[in-house]
């Protein structure tokens, strides 16, 4: 399943599926500020580009930069996935709200659009950052993940957008909301 909408020049598609499995030019990746690999959409990028390759390129990033704070993003090639290269950005952990949450994910979505700018990447696919362990309200989440992403295509950051979501509920949540935008 997936639908589709025009976003200025680009256009933003919603899908239920599996980010590994894509063909785009980057996926994004809801690392950890470490870049250490785990659970969730994380642990699956990491196994299936090939865990060893992969975290070679991370740790030399983490040697560089000590760690990587929430809504900040770096790039590594994709090695065995089928896109070209993963963006690693840490999404904030939910502490009620208070926390400056918002703006850390909004500074997610926003600096992995940026940095695929920066390296010519016109199609990008991105999870649901923060809605796993990391515990943020769905709905809250989207609404944040939309507007940044909206903001970015009709900015001409990149061509294409798409949000791979791992349920059908989450698709259906998520389609609603951008209705409502």
């Amino acid at each position: 399943m997936q639908k589709t909408w025009s976003a200025g020049p680009g256009r933003l598609s919603v899908r239920e599926g599996d980010i590994t499995r894509l063909t785009v030019d980057a996926i994004v990746n809801a690392a950890n500020s470490r870049l250490a690999g785990g659970g969730g959409v994380d642990g699956a990028i990491h196994r299936t580009a090939g865990p060893n390759r992969l975290q070679a390129a991370c740790r030399e990033i983490i040697r560089e930069i000590g760690s990587l704070p929430p809504g900040e993003a770096v790039i590594t090639p994709a090695f065995d996935l089928p896109a070209l290269h993963i963006i690693h950005t840490v999404g904030p952990i939910w502490r009620g709200g208070n926390d400056n949450e918002p703006g850390l994910l909004a500074n997610a979505y926003r600096n992995s659009l940026r940095l695929a700018h920066e390296h010519d990447i016109r199609t990008v696919a991105f999870p649901a950052i923060s809605c796993g362990v990391y515990g943020y309200p769905v709905e809250d989440a989207a609404r944040i993940a939309l507007s940044a992403l909206k903001e970015g295509l009709e900015a001409g950051l990149v061509d294409e957008v798409i949000m791979i979501l791992h349920s059908n509920n989450l698709y259906y949540r998520w389609i609603s909301l951008w209705e409502k935008m």
